[in-house]
This record gives C-alpha cells, sequence and structure tokens, in this order.
C-alpha cells in the first residue's frame, strides 16, 4: 500500500485540483470577456500578461525547489486571473506582472505552493501593488464609447463618498469606471452561480459577507443597492472568500469568516478614508484563519471516561 502525505486541498471523490481551478477559469471567462467589450483589448491583454508571468514563475519556483512542476494545475492562473480582475484596464503590464510575480513567488511558492500559503495570493497581490505602486492603481478608465471628458475617473464608490448618484443598471452591467473585475456585476453572478452549480464552491462565507455590508450601509444611512453593486464587494464575496486554502474548512468558520470580511469591509468603506476595504478585510480574516478553524472545528463524540470513585 503506498502512502502518499501532501498539502491541502485534499478532495475525496473524482475531482482534482485541476479540475477545480479549470472549472473557476471558466467561472471567471464571462467577466473577462465583458471586461473585453467595455475597456477594449487592454483588458484580455493585461489578463494573459498576468497569466503568463503566473505560469512562469510558478514553474521555476519548482525547478528552484527541486519538485515536480505545478504550473499545469490551474491554481497558478486562477491567482493571475483574479489578481488581474482587480486592476484597471490601463494598469501598466510590468505592474501587472510584478503584483502577479509577487503573489505567486512570495505568497504562494515561498510558503510550499497550493495548499499551504496562509493568504489569498491575488488578494495579497493586489494590496502589494496599492502599497508599492499606488500611481499605478490612480485612475481608472471609463468604458469605450464615453465622452472624452470622461474617459479616466473615480469609481463609483469614489463618487458616491463625494454624495454622488448612480443608476442601479449601470452599476449591474458595469458601464462605469473601475477595475476590470468589479464592474459587471451581471457576469460576475453567472460565474459563482455556475460554481454553485458544479459544487465547486458554497454561500457559507458569501452571504454573510454580502450580508454584513447590506445591514452596515443601512444603519449608516448609504443606499444599499447601490453599494452592494459597487466595488470589488461581488469579485471578493464570490471568488475570494471561497478560496479553499485561505478560508475556514467548517460551516460555522465559513459564517465567521464572511461576517469577518463583511464588517471590516464596512468600517473602511463608512468610517475610514479609503473608499474600499474588500481587499484588506479578506486579507485580515486569512491571517485569522487557523485560530477560527480551531475554535470551530466538530468535537469528537465521546471521550475519556472518568474512574469509578
Amino acid at each position: 500500500m503506498k502512502l502518499i502525505v501532501e498539502g491541502s486541498p485534499h478532495f475525496a471523490g473524482p475531482d482534482s485540483t485541476r479540475k477545480i481551478m479549470g472549472l473557476v477559469c471558466l467561472a471567471l471567462l464571462p467577466t473577462v470577456i465583458a471586461a473585453t467589450v467595455l475597456y477594449g483589448l487592454a483588458a484580455p491583454l493585461l489578463v494573459l500578461v498576468c497569466i503568463a508571468t503566473a505560469l512562469v514563475c510558478e514553474h521555476l519556483c519548482c525547478i528552484a525547489m527541486h519538485r515536480e512542476s505545478t504550473a499545469d494545475d490551474f491554481s497558478a492562473v486562477v491567482t493571475a486571473m483574479l489578481l488581474s480582475m482587480t486592476l484597471p484596464a490601463d494598469c501598466p503590464f510590468w505592474a501587472g506582472a510584478l503584483g502577479t510575480a509577487f503573489a505567486i513567488v512570495v505568497v504562494k511558492m515561498l510558503f510550499g505552493g497550493i495548499g499551504c500559503n496562509i493568504a489569498n495570493p491575488a488578494v495579497a497581490g493586489r494590496v502589494f501593488l496599492m502599497v508599492a505602486l499606488p500611481a499605478a492603481l490612480g485612475s481608472y478608465p471609463a468604458p469605450e464609447g464615453t465622452p472624452l471628458d470622461a474617459i479616466t475617473g473615480a469609481t463609483p464608490l469614489a463618487e458616491m463618498a463625494g454624495g454622488a448618484h448612480f443608476d442601479y443598471l449601470q452599476l449591474f452591467l458595469g458601464n462605469h469606471a473601475g477595475a476590470l473585475g468589479e464592474t459587471c456585476i451581471l457576469t460576475l453572478l453567472i460565474g459563482y452561480v455556475f460554481l454553485l452549480v458544479m459544487k465547486v464552491v458554497d454561500a457559507w462565507a458569501t452571504l454573510p459577507f454580502i450580508g454584513v455590508v447590506a445591514v452596515m450601509s443601512l444603519i449608516t444611512g448609504n443606499d444599499v443597492v447601490a453599494q452592494l453593486l459597487s466595488g470589488g464587494l461581488a469579485l471578493g464575496a464570490f471568488f475570494m472568500a471561497t478560496d479553499y486554502t485561505t478560508t475556514p474548512t467548517t460551516q460555522k468558520g465559513k459564517i465567521i469568516f464572511g461576517l469577518g470580511c463583511g464588517l471590516i469591509t464596512s468600517l473602511i468603506r463608512f468610517f475610514a478614508s479609503a473608499p474600499e476595504g474588500v481587499a484588506f478585510s479578506i486579507l485580515f480574516m486569512n491571517m485569522l484563519v487557523p485560530l477560527i478553524d480551531k475554535y470551530t472545528a466538530p468535537k469528537p463524540e465521546g471521550g475519556v471516561k472518568r474512574a469509578l470513585v
């Protein structure tokens, strides 16, 4: 009998890491297509640059670690696609490549590869770019066909902080300035429903995440629907808060994780100087996952019997 000891994620059944990650890639494709329609060829080119960087970095890391390459299991592609979805269409290709390299080399492979990283690589890559290269993320192009005086502008969240109002359909379809994957909520929802049907993800973290933001929006007097349709909430709740490695393993733990993400996102959105907080909330809650798992792990039945006196 051959005993194989490997890092998580572990699957019992016909599914494999390659199949699961491939389905996630398929779920993200509608959003890539929508970004192409909205922002032109710069959008898919940025996605391809990030994917190529991720594959090369992961393969080189495997060579350096003297292990079989995992570049073909699609996990690096998922990281690259998610990271590129958080970037504006006019983000320099070199900046996207740098953020992807950081996500793969430092956040993922330095900790041992898939199943061993303590933070979501795509989220960490986004935060790295926000801190190291804020100028690269400083402008957000408006969709093609927008009048010349509004080619670039603030995202809806930033404008709503100043009192602006947006049409809900405009937000839902992504007809506004923003990152590639933070605009068309329709395609994000299609991809998420596809993953639910395929039983790749569940809603234990997603619904509390979105629910807390909705409640906090109501309490603070903000437009609930506009807040839910703006920024990176949909992308984060659908595709990042459902990551196998960096989220809790129990249902109770996932609920706590989602509640924490929603609360931190709301605090940053409504009480901090930054208009958005999804990336920071997910990254912070990633750090608490071991503790959440520890206290939400199911208790074994029975136990040690006390001796009768």
